[in-house]
């Protein structure tokens, strides 16, 4: 699997452009020890038309949130 135990990026399913975009979180990343990759788990699959799939950095949670 992963070099790393906790997800260091999240999956996301992005549907539409501009100011209509709609983003859906469907799996996790984890970066690859010697930095040169990623091990990706998704939830599902998105389907249809489009589906493009955009991986972002995870960003420490705030307290409250």
């Amino acid at each position: 699997m992963a070099d790393n135990k906790k997800p260091t990026h999240g999956v996301y399913h992005v549907e539409g452009e501009g100011e209509r975009k709609y983003w859906t979180k469907v799996g996790a990343a984890w970066a690859h020890n010697d930095g040169d990759g990623f091990s990706i788990s998704l939830n599902f699959i998105p389907t249809g038309t489009e589906c493009r799939l955009v991986v972002r950095k995870s960003k420490p949670k705030q307290e409250g949130r």
